[in-house]
């Protein structure tokens, strides 16, 4: 392990550390418990104890399961091991959605690839129905051998996708300046796997092998620390010692997440939505110009 790799595997430990300490967890880690399934509940298998789901594509069909609570602004964090082998065309996907037509979503998307290739991973905000909001990275590892951990931290002043506690991208509250943000519809938490052959593998080019069928993500230990939908937004954006994550340490990155969003950007990033001048004619969405902490 080289000096920066080790600041990374140290620096994340200590992320991690500081948001046990914080935690108010609403969820209970029994999928049963915490989930429903919204189609084709002969696609997942879940542990005796509930504690690990897999949830299955193949020619037939894909599944998704669904949080049965909604929430206004917290912390959700999944341990997701990916398809292994041949992977190419599938989508697994880890995100927040309210579900309305003017919807806001926090996408997390893996974009499966052949064998030996890297995995994509793709993340995307809708605010008010509106997306083109898509960053892609490669990841420093190989998300089939092992669980990692994916978190999104979503409150009154950003939104962070991190991976293994690394914060890979930032989407900030920027309201005051024209910029849309998600922050009064209440989102349920998802995770899906599907058919996305289409676009998901080289544009498209590459599609399903389905002589690898069937594909199988497996999900692990979870943890949602979030404020729970009753109905009064005011509830949830107060800043309170269970509502941690709308105070003030969490209101942009620190000193050290900031050098590891940076290493990120740097090193692996592979598209953003941002630098795409040609797709947007030069006339860039405002979020583009302004701090990402």
């Amino acid at each position: 392990m080289n000096h920066f790799s080790r600041f990374i595997f140290l620096a994340s430990y200590f992320i991690y550390l500081s948001h046990i300490a914080l935690a108010s967890i609403v969820s209970t880690g029994d999928y049963n418990k915490d989930f429903y399934v919204t189609y084709s509940p002969n696609h997942i298998n879940t542990s005796a104890d509930g504690r690990t789901r897999s949830l299955i594509f193949d020619k037939e069909s894909g599944t998704e399961i669904a949080s049965k609570d909604m929430y206004l602004f917290g912390q959700f964090d999944m341990k997701i091991k990916l398809i292994p082998g041949n992977s190419a065309g599938t989508v697994a996907a880890f995100y927040l959605a309210s579900g309305q037509p003017n919807r806001d979503e926090v996408d997390f998307e893996f974009l499966g690839n052949v064998a030996g290739k890297p995995y994509t991973l793709q993340t995307n905000v809708y605010v008010d129905g509106f997306d083109d909001r898509e960053q892609r990275i490669n990841l420093w590892f190989d998300p089939t051998q092992d669980y990692h951990t994916y978190s999104i931290l979503w409150n009154l002043h950003q939104i962070v996708f991190m991976v293994d506690w690394v914060p890979i991208r930032t989407y900030r509250n920027h309201a005051d300046k024209g910029a849309k943000y998600p922050h009064w519809q209440p989102m349920e938490l998802k995770l899906s796997i599907w058919n996305g052959e289409d676009w998901a593998t080289d544009g498209g080019k590459t599609k399903i092998d389905w002589s690898k069928a069937p594909f199988v993500a497996t999900l692990g230990n979870y943890k949602i620390d979030a404020c729970v939908w009753k109905g009064n937004a005011r509830f949830c954006r107060v800043e309170s010692e269970d509502h941690w994550w709308n105070k003030g340490q969490s209101s942009t990155l620190t000193w050290t997440q900031r050098r590891l969003f940076k290493w990120v950007r740097k090193y692996h990033l592979t598209y953003d939505y941002c630098m795409d001048n040609q797709r947007f004619q030069n006339n860039m969405p405002i979020e583009c110009s302004l701090p990402k902490y």
